[in-house]
């Protein structure tokens, strides 16, 4: 019995498809043991971020998107497979990052970035319940040309409306006055300029004396401060010197009474009679003078005696 032509080919279509079943099994298995998948949440925008997106670490290619789908009305989570030999751990943080002048398109495209910022080594494993490890975001960095002009775009509009209720009426013409005010301080400046420059003159002059006056009251100030350092030194003998000068002051009054009473004293009964003897002495200091005197004459009188003067016209003895 032959085969027909009809069977030929069918069959050649089934070995054709088994073979490709078996191809696609073959590289799914290799495929699948070369990467490990992680999930990302986040409640960021992902605008751009398409299914295949490239993943990064720290700028080389280790992986792609497989899903991005909607959990929630803020919520999104990202599948994505990352090479086994990429060194994802505890420290790793994901970035939903943008590269080029728009989001879409063939001029640029978003795409995640891996990265590790702490110093924790460990593995990320699956949490209990959870399919797959999961790799913690930071806000996106979709900074792009369309973001970037609409960004500028609100801040002039904020900065014309700000402008509008700065530059009313009023403002314009106190800026008007404040102009006007100006070049009156210019002119009045232009034309005083002689005595400006006679006044900037002496001011040089006056501040190069500033200078010895400044070291002299260094100086003061030094002097000063020892005398302080010394004074607080001696804090406890100054004191004591209060303390005594302060008891003696309290016996100044029985002496100033009893030097009184001496004085009084002394005019009243030591004087005179000091007085009175030195008048004594004064006429016994004449008698001597005057016997030392006849002795030098006459000599003689120290043996007979002094002689009764001669008697004058008329006496008798």
């Amino acid at each position: 019995m032959t085969i027909s032509i009809a069977n030929r080919a069918r069959l050649a279509f089934a070995i054709t498809l088994l073979l490709v079943l078996v191809a696609v099994s073959i590289w799914y298995y290799q495929t699948s043991g070369r990467f490990t998948t992680y999930q990302i949440l986040t409640e960021d925008a992902v605008s751009g971020l398409i299914v295949g997106a490239p993943v990064e670490f720290h700028g080389v290619d280790v992986g792609k998107v497989t899903q991005v789908e909607l959990t929630g009305p803020r919520s999104i989570r990202i599948l994505l497979d990352v090479e086994k030999d990429a060194p994802v751990n505890m420290a790793t943080v994901a970035t939903i990052t943008s590269r080029g002048l728009a989001t879409r398109g063939f001029t640029g495209y978003v795409y995640i970035l891996l990265d590790n910022t702490g110093t924790d080594q460990g593995a990320l494993t699956a949490a209990p319940g959870a399919r797959y490890p999961q790799i913690p975001s930071t806000p996106s960095r979709s900074v792009n040309l369309d973001t970037a002009i609409s960004q500028v775009n609100q801040n002039v509009q904020l900065l014309t409306e700000l402008l509008r209720t700065m530059l009313d009426e009023k403002t314009i013409a106190s800026f008007r006055n404040a102009v006007n005010n100006l070049q009156q301080v210019s002119r009045m400046l232009v034309e005083n300029q002689e005595e400006l420059s006679s006044i900037i003159a002496n001011t040089e002059h006056a501040s190069g004396r500033l200078g010895p006056l400044l070291d002299s009251s260094s100086d003061t100030i030094d002097a000063l401060q020892r005398v302080s350092h010394m004074l607080a030194s001696n804090q406890q003998k100054l004191s004591a010197i209060i303390a005594n000068t302060e008891r003696a002051s309290g016996r100044f009054v029985p002496l100033l009474d009893s030097s009184s009473d001496t004085v009084n004293a002394l005019q009243l009964q030591v004087l005179p009679e000091a007085y009175r003897t030195m008048a004594t002495l004064n006429k016994l200091t004449n008698s001597m003078n005057r016997l030392t005197d006849k002795i030098t004459r006459d000599p003689s009188i120290l043996l007979r005696g002094s002689a009764p003067p001669p008697l004058g016209p008329g006496e008798t003895q």
